[in-house]
């Protein structure tokens, strides 16, 4: 299997793992916050509902930008301390 091909199915897997693995905690959320089920169900479709509306423009905003930077000033920004 090529290398870049193989990349991009680990890719796929942790990304539809991380989305799904949400639905499993969702009553140690709601116990953990002190809120309802419901309440707990209703911030994993808000974030999802970013997820969907973000990314696309996200791309589109990035999209014309050199990759190794991009990569690179997300990960700072989202990993700083």
């Amino acid at each position: 299997m090529p290398l870049a091909l193989l990349a991009l199915t680990i890719g796929a897997f942790a990304i539809g793992t991380t989305e799904f693995v949400i639905v499993g905690l969702v009553p140690t959320i709601a116990e953990q916050l002190a809120i309802s089920l419901p309440s707990a169900g209703l911030l994993v479709s808000i974030y999802a509902l970013g997820v969907a509306i973000g990314a696309p423009v996200l791309t589109a905003l990035t999209g014309r930008m050199p990759r190794k930077q991009t990569a690179a000033g997300v990960n700072g920004a989202v990993y700083r301390r």
